[in-house]
């Protein structure tokens, strides 16, 4: 087990330090970030003076090297346009996006593995056709499509819900839907191929055969195989929640990381930017990292295999 975790730590470290230099790369690509410290209304002068005074003259390795030195020390750099330290603007925004992006993958979880399970012990059933509906219309509606209806429907014509803003609880329950709708296909699919592949291996019929009842058979012998695939795709889907947040965030006003950056995109303030790729990498990077430790606890042959 622990040279299991240590070789997917080693992949780990080598995925973010990738990442890293890829952002750094871009954002020097994207703008000049002199001419993006000093404002449109700068003087070519003022511009090199910036430039010498960073260091942005000196050979990009170099950059990227000193880069790396003030991550590791927690700073990530100031903004081009409100001069605040980045780390502060996104530790003031990452409680918003973690609450919706927990919310919203337990809301698929809920939705998805009882019905996943539901159509796979029955299926071609009302239940079956039911989650193979609700996964085709989650998979078709796009998120910012789907948020919009939904403030139409509870928040302007119903009245029941606030449709912007962080204040309360109610304020994260239609982007919860709206997020959580998009993960819970694949989830349920998963859930209900799984399902089914289980319960027709040889060691469920002999359980059959044995006299076990089928609630027994459901709990103590297929769920937990069968479930071994959900928790590598959960943390995929995490992953993508916090990316797919800026979507979602933007429609209903959150003011959270998808928010900032899709404000800091359309202002060109790449520092920012430059940290929420970073920041959001590396919690996807450590979601995989958990979930094949998890799976590795689970299934010793994911260990063996490794």
């Amino acid at each position: 087990m622990l040279s299991f975790l240590l070789r997917r730590l080693v992949l780990s470290a080598v995925v973010i330090s990738a990442i890293s230099v890829i952002t750094f790369g871009l954002s020097h690509v994207a703008i000049d970030p002199a001419s993006g410290i000093a404002g449109d209304s700068a003087t070519p002068q003022d511009i090199a003076l910036i430039r010498v005074q960073y260091g942005f003259d000196r050979p990009l390795p170099a950059q990227y090297l000193s880069y790396v030195g003030q991550v590791l020390q927690g700073d990530l750099g100031r903004s081009y346009l409100t001069r605040q330290p980045v780390a502060d603007m996104i530790a003031s925004r990452v409680g918003v996006t973690a609450t919706l992006a927990g919310l919203s993958i337990l809301f698929a979880l809920a939705l998805s593995v009882p019905l996943g399970v539901l159509a796979a012990l029955r299926p071609g059933s009302g239940v079956d056709r039911l989650a193979l509906t609700i996964a085709v219309t989650g998979q078709a509606i796009p998120n910012f499509w789907a948020g919009l209806l939904l403030i139409l429907l509870f928040g302007v014509t119903l009245g029941w819900l606030p449709i912007s803003g962080s204040g309360t609880w109610a304020h994260f329950v239609l982007p919860t839907i709206t997020l959580g709708s998009f993960a819970t296909p694949a989830l349920m699919r998963l859930v209900r191929a799984g399902m089914i592949e289980v319960l027709e291996a040889d060691y469920i019929r002999t359980a059959r055969a044995m006299g076990l009842s089928e609630r027994a058979i459901l709990f103590r012998f297929a769920l937990r195989p069968a479930i071994l695939p959900v928790i590598s795709l959960t943390a995929v889907q995490l992953g993508f929640m916090l990316g797919g947040s800026v979507v979602v965030e933007s429609v209903f006003a959150l003011q959270g990381l998808g928010y900032l950056a899709w404000q800091s995109m359309t202002r060109a303030d790449m520092p920012v930017i430059q940290a929420i790729v970073l920041m959001i990498s590396l919690i996807y990077v450590v979601l995989m990292l958990l979930a094949d430790a998890i799976n590795a606890a689970l299934d010793p042959r994911i260990r063996a295999a490794a």
